[in-house]
């Protein structure tokens, strides 16, 4: 009976100390900056990062930076859905910049690559996309610690003030509309003055005729 108690206590030991394998700790990981491990740390993820950013530089008129450091996802997400359409912001690392940029017009924006940068490339509304980041900034009580650090447009660089004079441009779409105003506008008149003078024309030619006489 006493060798029963021995050996059942024995197994109850056991399987206090027994259970699932520990899984091993993973890095912690956020929405905005992402993890330190999986594909985008491979060979292959950095450069498909690098060919993705490509792309943005390829479709974009003009990109800038902020600190990315201290923004929430929460806020980042929220930033991002007041972006207007063709805008995208993206984290990326300096050393991915750098090899996306290099040979092209963009890469004056070499020297900004200093610190944690989140990067806003604009395909046409810049005014736009400026304009939602300066009421975001205001909204969550960011603008003394994010703003605009500098930028690019059609390869030169611009300062802060410089990004923020862009907001004042005309998008293509609204370029296009001025113009399209302006030649109605002139085929109007040319369309106007057509029709009208016959009677002026006849008066015209009328008081020639007189002088020559």
């Amino acid at each position: 009976m006493m060798q029963s108690l021995v050996i059942l206590s024995l197994i109850s030991t056991a399987a206090a100390f027994s259970g699932p394998a520990l899984r091993p700790v993973c890095p912690s990981r956020t929405a905005l900056f992402g993890g330190a491990g999986g594909y985008a740390t491979t060979m292959e993820g950095k450069q498909a990062r690098v060919e993705t950013v490509k792309g943005l530089l390829d479709t974009s008129q003009m990109i800038f930076t902020i600190p990315a450091s201290g923004i929430t996802v929460t806020q980042s997400q929220n930033l991002r859905r007041s972006l207007p359409e063709g805008t995208t912001m993206s984290v990326i690392k300096n050393k991915l910049m750098n090899r996306a940029v290099e040979g092209t017009k963009y890469e004056p924006v070499g020297e900004m690559l200093k610190g944690a940068n989140m990067w806003f490339f604009i395909e046409e509304d810049m005014g736009g996309t400026v304009k939602a980041f300066n009421q975001f900034t205001k909204e969550a009580n960011l603008r003394e610690s994010h703003g605009i650090l500098g930028g690019n447009f059609d390869g030169e660089n611009l300062d802060s003030n410089g990004v923020k004079e862009t907001a004042n441009l005309p998008t293509k779409i609204e370029s296009i509309q001025r113009a399209a105003g302006s030649i109605k506008a002139i085929s109007t008149k040319v369309a106007r003055v057509i029709k009208e003078p016959s009677s002026k024309l006849a008066r015209a030619f009328s008081a020639v005729a007189d002088k020559k006489e």
